[in-house]
This record gives structure tokens, C-alpha cells and sequence, in this order.
């Protein structure tokens, strides 16, 4: 065993994957540099977000050493499973990070891992070190995942780095592999998952499912079914392993889901959302951020809809307006434009594709574009059909709204897919396959001495296509598309009603409009012009490296390097556009409180009495408050079915009419009939909502605090119950009753929810003695005992309720808060939030990954004792 290690390390492949190692650590560093060295921080909007919403459950760890499953810091309370999945069983996988990451400094470590998988790949194929690593580079710098490091989607980068070695263990079964293919597919789809951004796990789920297919096919042809059942079988074993291993995230957030707008639609008949796609997002929801259809061909010329609407600065994201652009300045010296024109060009973005707004195209490199056509002409085997049809799906489902036959179907028929939103992000799979059917081409194209005389009509067609398309946006850049998109004609549509508003007439303001009109129209095209013309230049850059080859000028290691740098300088430069050096902040910055703490922060927080609320109206939606407060608002993509039920019916009104205490006065309504009284009543229902959420403090649209004196505490006893039949009725309810005095349930409860027998007697009292996020501890005190009503969000699982140490029902009351049934006299009441599914979880997930290292170990003992004959990639194929 000794001999044949040493023989592996002797192997000149294995050297050269080796020396690809340092050669990506070198572009990790070189990328980031000098910031990712000085530790300068990009402070990423998504990364703030997550701080904010995680400040109280990483605060209390910090104190306790307890990681909390539930915080008030956002929309009164929510479990914290997609907020700060942390579990037990992680931290016997999760050092593989850095080992993936070359230990290198953030965010040049997360570029290292994106291209150290493929890399894991390219080895696991047999591929030689040098075509790996143009494989590595051409995916590891495909522009989105540079955007997402700039936007902050960690968690979706990481999710995506181990997509390509999971995909190794994948091929590698199918080669007759089946305990390394196994092992691999199994230690890293654990970490993919672990990493926790199942949509992008479930987009590659579509191609893994090809490939299955597939090598079907090819087994029924070649009558070696029962090899491709031991194959499948196996990826069956390793892919329960992973998801066993990572069961405490999966199971939770699953059962979690049901109860979120991600997993089901409200009950209520009257709710505002999409009913049409059963249970899950609406369809509007799941196709926002859809990819245009000709805006697909930033495939190949990166700003042929004008790049980015805004990129990261010093922490910030700011506007990419027409006026940066070095061209306006030169017109305004030229004379070609007023100073006003330019004025209004800071208002329009460089980006002029869908409606949404975008960090950057996705672009996988002229030269890979080229390269993959190459491929599907040349290449052979299930492999290839695979890879093509993975692509074309993946583009048509990027399309959304703009192709909704395909995107109906799937979220009619295809399972989960109605879970997830943002269609343009499927192109992730086009970035996986296109360089990696990219590099089996370069593969064969150069296992031939005279390629350009074999394959000359294939490198004719897949040169000259995207050739093609290049000098048609040299010479026409308006054939991908109208200059004027819809953001823009909305704005000038605007300006001309304004000038109009100003007694300036059409005649004279018609060509002030046509002027901008054409000035637009010119410096957007000038992007596509110049960027068709640099995608036209490297394409035939690589073609004639291609054709020196061919005759004998330059060697076959020369031209692949040439043609390697060339793939890593297209892809280098124009990720450069979208995170550069100032894009980061300096330490001290970065070091600084991300949320400093205003005037009305320190008045609020000098109030140290209790657990209360904090009701921010001008920024209900932003992740900030959090970060200080326990809010009645926040950030989240997956919050409580019922939160926003609530958020539509009563909370959502205060951002439009604002909080007004004097809307509680009776003699208000004396005057009032009809609509106007209507109106009344439901705002004084906002208000009563307000105080059952123990919304003490109200910060207003102008900045303004409130200390509103009707909020009804952490606990209180109810006199009565009214019983209704539905969540309409239960929901209407809210708008009629005091929730001071009485609660609203749903009759189904009334077996753990009995009715007062009488109202409070005077001195009933009921308080908190102590928080927690997740321990909830109350002193109540009744002559006949009672019904209280907590002002706390009710969950239907995970929380366990306690009476002098005794276990009590927890009910739902007022449609969202917890109540539970109070007996006379003086006792203790605790919540405490512990699902037991997490600790039968986490047992399940140790042992998991523990059998997940075992079947590693018995991998590398059987290469290295028993050296079974790798199968090339190709004898798979279906030639």
C-alpha cells in the first residue's frame, strides 16, 4: 500500500493537479487582492440583513453558550431554522469549509472552493490537470457567483462550489466506481446541503436526474442494466447518508415550511394571495426576476443589456447610472449633449433588461460559448446529451414569465417547484454545463495533431455562430433588444407630464425628449457595441491559436496554456466590473457597529423594565430594526402564514395612513357615517392589533417615537371567549373585539381552551418574571382562575408549556397568540421552545456522518490496495 502511494504522488497528473492547487490559490488571492490580505470587508446588504434578524439569538449564545430555535426580533417571533440553522451534528463536517477554502482569507477562500470542486471533478474523470484547470477557472469566475459574493449570497455560493464534486460521485458510479463514487457523492452533497440553499440543490436535482436517465438508456442498449442498478442504487445510499446527515436542517425547516408563505396558502378565503398554484408562492411571486429571452445572450457578450444596475461600495450598493459612463463627460465636451440632459441620465440605469433590477449578467466567457457548441458537435456519449439538454432546460426555465407555458407546467406538475421564486437563477445549471462539456471539446479537439483539418466544419459552425452574433451587435445592437426599457419609458413618460404640469408645451417639449431619448439609445448601445466587439475578439483570438496548432506553429501544450489565458483574462476583467478595491471597506470600518444606534434606538433601549415591541413603521420591512429591537416587523422570505395574514388585513395600513393615538377618541366617530366610519373602525382595529402584539413603542414615517400606553403587556386574563367556525370569522373578529377583555378561538380548540366561568376578579395578576428567546417565564395570581392571552406568537409545534412544573395545553387565540387555561391561585408559568424533533435529529445525522467518513476510509483502502482499473469517461457512450 506504501509502494502504491507513493506511486500516486509520483503520477505526473497527480503533480499537476497539485501545482492547479496553488495556481487557484494564486487567482483567489490576485482576484481579492489586496483587500482579502488587509481584511478589508465587503459588508454585503444580504450579510447585513442576516446579522440584524440573528443579533438576539447570537447575543444570547454569547452569554449562555444556548442556541436559541426561536427569536422576537422579527415579525413578534419565529422559529430561527432559516435564520441560524446551527445544529449539533454540524461541526463534525462543517471544518471541510476551510479545508475547501485552502485556508485561505475571506472572500478569496469561497473562489478557491468554487474552483477546487470542479477541479475534483476534472480528476475524478480522468481529465488531465491542465484542461482541469481551465475547467476550474472557466466556473469558478463565471460572473454570477462574483455577483453573489458582492451581494452577499454566501450560503448559495457554498451550496454551489460543492455542486461539481457532487456531480464527480455521480459519474464516477456510473463508471463502476461504486464505492468511491459513493463516498464522493456522499461527503459532498452532505455539504451541500449543510450549506443551506436547497434551491439550488433542487435545480441540480433536474440534472442529476438526466444523467440518471441518460446512462438508462445506454444500459438498455448495452444490455448492462445490472450495472446501472448497482450505480443507481449506490447514489440511492449516498444521497440518504447526506440527507441524514444534515436531518436536523432538512426535517425542521420541512415542517417549518408548512407553517410559512413558502409551503401553503393562507386559510383564509379573503386573503389577496394567488390561489392558482395550489400550495406554494404565487405565480407572480415565483416568476419575479425573470431572465429576458434575449437578454440570454449575456451568455456571450456580457453587457448586452448593460450590465449591472448597482454594484457594491464601501459597503453599499450604488446606482450604476448612464452618467458614469466615461462617454457622457466626452459628449458634454463635445457639445452633443446639454448639461441637462446629463442631469437626468443619473436617474437611468446602465441596465436595461427586465423590469427588476440586476447586481450583473450571468456570462460563462466568449471562448467557453464557443467551445460548448464545439462540444455538441464533437463529443460523444450520454455525458454530452445530457449536458446539452441540462442547458437548454435550464434557459428555458430562466425565461419565467417570459416563456410561462414551461414555467406553468412546472409549477403545476413538477414537485417543489412552486417553492421558490427568481427563475433567472436556474441558469446556474448553463454555468455548470456549458464550460464542462466546453472542456471534454478542448479534450478531443487537441487529442487530434491537425484539429482545424478534422473538425473543420465544426469549428466553422461554433466559431462562426457566436462570431456571427457578435458582428450583428457590432453593426445592429439594437436587434437584441429596444435601448428603452420599461423603467426608462416610465421615467419619460413622467418627465414629459411634469413639463407639461409646468405649462411648457409639447412642441417645445418634444425635442428635449427626443434628445434624451437618443442620447440614451446611444450610450446603451455603445455597450453592446463594445462588448460585442470584445467577445468577437476572443473568439477569434482562440480559433486562431486553434489553426497555428493545426499547422505546426505552436505545440499542443503552447496553445491549450494560450487559449487558457485567454478563457481566465475574459472572465477576470469582467468580474472586475462588478467587485473591484472599492467595493470594500477598510477594518475600522468593518469593525463599526453595521447598525449604529440613533436617538430613538438609545430612548427605547433605556427602558429596561420588560420584554415589549417596537412598531417602526418607515422601515416595517427592513432587517435593520432588528438588530436592536424586538419588532412587529422585519426582513424574512419565509414568515409565518399567519404573520402575513395579518400584515394584510391590519399591519400593512400603517404604512400608508401612518399612527395617529387621537384615531381612539370616541367623539371621533360622532360625525362619521358611511365609508368615513368604516374607515374608522378599521384603523381602531389596527390599533387594538398593535396592543395584543405589545407594540409599546411606535416609530412613525417621519422618525418619530411613540410610547403607545394601551399595549396590553406580555400576558393578560381575558372575561370572555368568542367562539367562531372559521379563520374568516376568527380574522373578522379582530376587527369588533377588545382584546383586552376578550379573546377570539376557534371552536376546534375549545377541548383545551375552556370559557372563563367568570371575569377577572380584582387583583388578578399575571407578569413576566423572565426572558429568554426561548424560555418564557410568567407569575399569575388568580381568585378563580382564568384564561390568559400572551402576547406571543403561536406555533404549532416546539413549544412546551408548563404550570408549577407541570405540562398544560397551549392554545391559539386572536388568531395568532398563545393562550392557555389558567387554574385558581398562584403559579408559575414557563414556555420553553425545544423541539424534540431536534435532538432525534441529531442522533440520526451523528451516526450519519460518521458512516459518511467510514465509507471514505474504505474508499481510499480499496484504491490504494486494490488500483481497480478506472474507466475512461467515454466508455459510457452511445457511439
Amino acid at each position: 500500500m506504501k509502494q502504491k502511494f507513493i506511486a500516486f504522488l509520483r503520477n505526473r497528473n497527480v503533480i499537476g493537479y497539485a501545482i492547479s492547487i496553488v495556481v487557484i490559490a494564486i487567482i483567489s488571492l490576485a482576484f481579492f487582492y489586496p483587500d482579502a490580505i488587509e481584511g478589508n470587508q465587503l459588508r454585503q446588504a444580504d450579510t447585513l440583513q442576516g446579522l440584524a434578524v440573528g443579533q438576539e439569538t447570537k447575543a444570547y449564545a454569547d452569554s449562555t453558550g444556548i442556541h436559541s430555535r426561536w427569536t422576537n426580533s422579527l415579525f413578534s417571533g419565529m422559529p430561527t431554522f432559516q435564520i441560524s440553522p446551527s445544529y449539533p451534528s454540524n461541526s463534525l463536517f462543517s471544518w471541510l469549509n476551510t479545508l475547501m477554502g485552502l485556508g485561505l482569507p475571506s472572500p478569496s477562500s469561497l473562489l478557491a472552493m468554487m474552483m477546487l470542486g470542479f477541479l475534483i471533478l476534472m480528476m475524478s474523470m480522468g481529465i488531465r490537470w491542465y484542461y482541469g484547470l481551465i475547467g476550474a477557472v472557466a466556473w469558478g469566475l463565471s460572473s454570477y457567483f462574483v455577483i453573489i459574493i458582492g451581494a452577499g449570497h454566501i450560503w448559495k455560493f457554498a451550496t454551489l462550489a460543492y455542486i461539481p464534486p457532487t456531480i464527480a460521485g455521480v459519474l464516477l458510479v456510473y463508471r463502476g466506481r461504486y464505492l468511491w463514487g459513493a463516498a464522493l457523492a456522499a461527503l459532498f452533497a452532505t455539504l451541500q446541503i449543510f450549506s443551506n440553499h436547497i434551491q439550488m440543490t433542487y435545480y441540480f436535482a433536474f440534472l442529476i436526474f438526466i444523467l440518471v436517465v441518460a446512462f438508462l438508456i445506454v444500459a438498455l442498449r448495452t444490455r448492462s442494466v445490472r450495472r446501472w442498478a448497482i450505480a443507481t442504487a449506490s447514489l440511492a445510499g449516498a444521497a440518504i447518508l447526506a440527507v441524514a446527515a444534515n436531518l436536523p436542517s432538512l426535517y425542521n425547516t420541512y415542517e417549518y415550511t408548512k407553517e410559512t408563505i413558502r409551503g401553503g396558502h393562507s386559510e383564509l378565503t379573503s386573503s389577496a394571495a394567488d390561489k392558482s398554484s395550489g400550495q406554494g408562492l404565487s405565480r407572480d411571486y415565483i416568476t419575479a426576476y425573470s431572465y429576458g429571452r434575449s437578454e440570454t445572450f449575456t451568455l456571450l457578450i456580457p453587457n448586452v443589456k448593460g450590465g449591472a444596475s448597482a454594484k457594491p461600495s464601501k459597503g453599499e450598493f450604488t446606482m450604476l447610472s448612464l452618467a458614469e459612463l466615461p462617454e457622457v463627460q466626452e459628449m458634454i465636451a463635445d457639445g452633443k449633449i446639454s448639461n441637462e440632459t446629463a442631469y437626468y441620465l443619473h436617474y437611468l440605469s446602465q441596465y436595461f433588461g427586465e423590469p427588476e433590477s440586476t447586481n450583473g449578467p450571468v456570462y460563462v466567457g466568449a471562448i467557453i460559448f464557443a467551445l460548448f457548441i464545439l462540444g455538441c458537435i464533437i463529443v460523444r456519449g450520454p455525458l454530452k446529451w445530457s449536458l446539452l439538454i441540462a442547458t437548454i432546460l435550464s434557459i428555458l426555465l430562466a425565461w419565467g414569465r417570459n416563456f410561462m407555458g414551461l414555467t406553468d407546467f412546472f409549477i403545476d406538475f413538477v414537485p417543489m417547484y412552486n417553492k421558490f421564486r427568481t427563475p433567472e437563477s436556474i441558469l446556474v445549471i448553463a454555468e455548470f454545463t456549458m464550460p464542462l462539456l466546453a472542456v471534454l471539446a478542448l479534450v478531443r479537439l487537441f487529442s487530434d495533431p491537425r484539429p482545424f483539418v478534422t473538425y473543420r466544419r465544426p469549428l466553422v459552425i461554433s466559431f462562426g455562430i457566436p462570431a456571427l452574433l457578435c458582428i450583428i451587435g457590432i453593426i445592429f445592437p439594437g436587434f437584441f433588444g429596444s435601448a428603452i426599457d420599461a423603467n426608462t419609458d416610465q421615467l419619460l413618460s413622467a418627465l414629459e407630464q411634469q413639463m407639461a404640469q409646468a405649462g411648457i408645451s409639447t412642441s417645445q417639449s418634444a425635442p428635449f425628449i427626443g434628445s434624451l431619448t437618443s442620447t440614451i439609445e446611444t450610450l446603451r448601445y455603445s455597450m453592446v457595441e463594445a462588448d460585442s466587439l470584445r467577445s468577437f475578439s476572443l473568439i477569434t483570438a482562440a480559433l486562431f491559436v486553434i489553426l497555428l496548432f493545426s499547422r505546426g506553429t505552436f505545440r499542443r501544450g503552447w496553445a491549450i496554456a494560450i487559449i487558457g489565458c485567454l478563457i481566465l483574462a475574459d472572465l477576470y476583467s469582467v468580474n472586475k466590473r462588478y467587485i473591484d478595491h472599492e467595493s470594500f471597506c477598510p477594518p475600522a470600518l468593518s469593525a463599526a457597529d453595521p447598525f449604529p444606534l440613533s436617538d430613538v434606538d438609545r430612548a427605547i433601549l433605556s427602558d429596561t423594565t420588560s420584554h415589549y415591541r417596537v412598531m417602526d413603521i418607515k422601515r416595517f420591512w427592513e432587517a435593520a430594526p432588528s438588530y436592536h429591537h424586538r419588532t412587529i416587523g422585519g426582513y424574512h422570505a419565509a414568515k409565518l402564514t399567519r404573520y402575513q395574514d395579518l400584515i394584510e388585513r391590519h399591519l400593512s395600513h400603517f404604512s400608508q395612513v401612518g399612527y395617529n393615538p387621537e384615531l381612539r377618541f370616541d367623539s371621533l366617530g360622532l360625525a362619521l357615517t358611511g365609508g368615513d366610519r368604516e374607515m374608522l373602525d378599521m384603523l381602531r382595529a389596527d390599533l387594538r392589533v398593535l396592543d395584543m402584539l405589545n407594540a409599546r413603542y411606535i416609530i412613525d414615517g417621519n422618525g418619530t417615537l411613540a410610547i403607545n400606553p394601551d399595549a396590553l403587556g406580555n400576558a393578560w386574563l381575558v372575561d370572555s371567549v368568542l367562539w367562531v367556525d372559521t379563520p374568516d370569522e376568527e380574522m373578522d373578529a379582530l376587527s369588533v373585539i377588545d382584546p383586552a377583555v376578550t379573546a377570539v378561538a376557534d371552536r376546534r380548540l375549545s377541548s383545551v381552551l375552556p370559557t372563563p366561568s367568570s371575569p377577572s376578579a380584582p387583583g388578578d395578576t399575571i407578569f413576566l418574571t423572565s426572558y429568554a428567546p426561548d424560555r418564557l417565564t410568567y407569575h399569575v395570581d388568580t381568585r378563580d382562575g382564568g384564561l390568559a392571552v400572551f402576547s406571543e406568537v403561536y406555533f404549532p409545534w416546539g413549544w412546551n408549556v408548563t404550570i408549577d412544573g407541570q405540562p398544560a395545553p397551549l392554545a391559539r387565540v386572536n388568531y395568532l397568540l398563545r393562550a392557555v387555561s389558567i387554574p385558581a391561585g398562584a403559579h408559575t408559568v414557563v414556555m420553553t421552545f425545544d423541539p424534540q424533533s431536534i435532538h432525534t435529529t441529531s442522533t440520526i445525522a451523528r451516526i450519519a456522518v460518521i458512516l459518511i467518513y467510514v465509507l471514505v476510509l474504505m474508499a481510499l483502502a480499496a484504491y490504494f490496495t486494490l488500483r481497480c482499473p478506472v474507466k475512461k469517461f467515454n466508455d459510457l457512450s452511445d457511439e
